[in-house]
């Protein structure tokens, strides 16, 4: 299957100041498949290790960070020859063995000839919790799942994605039935590769329902296997309260939502270890729409995701047949399927999305993002029914704004506002 990240793991090893690259994503994004694929097809060779599968990895960093000797024992365990430049040495799960992200900083300042992968389904957990990290001598890329256009194309074939990608908003109208028909798919298949590859090759709903079940139930094996049993009953409350949380019509974070009388003291850390794993993206509120808006962004108040609209479908236990043959998926459910797959085509694309709300009255955007040196507000709309007055009002608030609505009409310039239809996304 073809991954957009390809590109950008291109430019890193074309890149003159190349470090070792640290890939950052949850469990079963596909971490591990794009590493080897990468250096199958880039390299003349790869050595692979799994910290974790293999005991002797243990020993590897423990001793010293003398690379000529780091090097030598993974031509041993791995049985390729190490060539500067020619093989992809790949660390997986690399936070399970003592020492060997710090090792890192000895690559980079000893040997950057080499050119080094490192991934880990908890290393964003490791980072959180202060851990010896080679501040600025490595390069990071954040993978998600599949985004809409990877998993047109996995589907449907690359022509399809090349028309979600050319900007011709006439021609996507005219295949607008095609493109609702492959987004109620995705809404229920979602984009863990491991589940889209079986629904291509089999088209059986059940056993996407199984996977991604097998999935959320890895999630919480990892919970109680790296967390004390408080932390990991906290977590795994937090987590069982995404549905209903996405569900209400107002989908900021309700700590009474996890269970009566939670209060946020108890249940940060859990909401935070759920971050740092990369299962649930938080978006702060902002108070203004000004550049830089981290300078306005409200702690306090937040909305939480899953990283995945196939698995929180799994997760609420939709029917099928509401999310595939009917409109269901898009008028029920309070859009919480709608804004969930925005916020993760926007989190692909390396977007830093907030959103405004105001206390005194009802009035909410759903998104709000800085990109090239503007403040876009994004108003999401489920269905083809755009009435609302919150965006107009808040554009003619904050002189100079211009407003997105992704909704399900064809794209249109308003001039103070420019309609995206949802499964043109890609392009906006």
């Amino acid at each position: 299957m073809k991954r957009l990240i390809y590109n950008d793991l291109k430019k890193w090893k074309e890149s003159k100041d190349r470090k070792p690259l640290m890939l950052l994503g949850a469990r079963q994004v596909g971490k591990t498949w794009i590493m080897k694929h990468f250096g199958e097809n880039e390299y003349k060779n790869v050595a692979y290790v799994n910290c974790d599968a293999d005991p002797r990895m243990q020993e590897v960093f423990s001793i010293d960070y003398d690379i000529d000797r780091i090097l030598l024992t993974l031509q041993a365990i791995t049985g390729i020859n190490i060539e500067k430049g020619e093989t992809l040495i790949i660390f997986d799960e690399i936070q399970e063995t003592a020492r060997g992200l710090h090792s890192l900083k000895y690559f980079y300042e000893n040997a950057p000839e080499y050119h080094v992968m490192v991934a880990g389904s908890l290393l964003g957990v490791t980072l959180g919790r202060g851990e010896s990290f080679p501040v600025g001598k490595v390069d990071m890329l954040q993978m998600y799942p599949m985004t809409f256009e990877e998993f047109v194309e996995a589907t449907s074939g690359p022509r399809w994605a090349e028309i979600l990608w050319s900007k011709d908003w006439s021609l996507m109208e005219a295949m607008q039935t095609k493109f609702i028909e492959l987004l109620r798919q995705y809404y229920y298949v979602g984009g863990m590769p491991e589940v889209v590859a079986a629904y291509v090759k089999n088209k059986d709903l059940a056993e996407v329902r199984t996977l991604q079940t097998a999935i959320l139930n890895a999630y919480r094996n990892d919970i109680s296997k790296h967390t004390n049993a408080t932390e990991s009953m906290r977590i795994g409350l937090v987590l069982s309260s995404l549905p209903s949380q996405l569900a209400k019509e107002n989908k900021k974070f309700i700590y009474g939502c996890i269970k009566k009388g939670a209060r946020a003291s108890e249940f940060e850390l859990a909401i935070q270890w759920l971050v740092d794993a990369g299962l649930v993206h938080k978006v702060n509120r902002i108070k203004e729409a000004k550049i830089p808006l981290k300078f306005y962004e409200d702690m306090s108040a937040f909305k939480l995701f899953l990283l995945d609209c196939g698995l929180l479908a799994c997760m609420a236990d939709v029917p099928a047949d509401q999310m595939l043959l009917s409109n269901n998926v898009f008028v029920e459910f309070k859009g919480a399927f709608t804004e969930q797959y925005v916020l993760q085509q926007m989190k692909a694309c390396h977007m830093k999305p907030y959103y405004w709300s105001n206390d005194k009255t009802p009035a909410e955007i759903d998104f709000v993002v800085q990109h090239e040196g503007r403040v876009i507000p994004i108003e999401v709309k489920a269905e083809t029914n755009v009435r609302s007055k919150s965006l107009a009002q808040f554009v003619k608030d904050n002189e100079g704004l211009k407003g997105m609505r992704i909704s399900m009409r064809g794209y249109i310039d308003q001039g103070w506002m420019e309609n995206i239809p949802l499964y043109g996304i890609s392009a906006m």
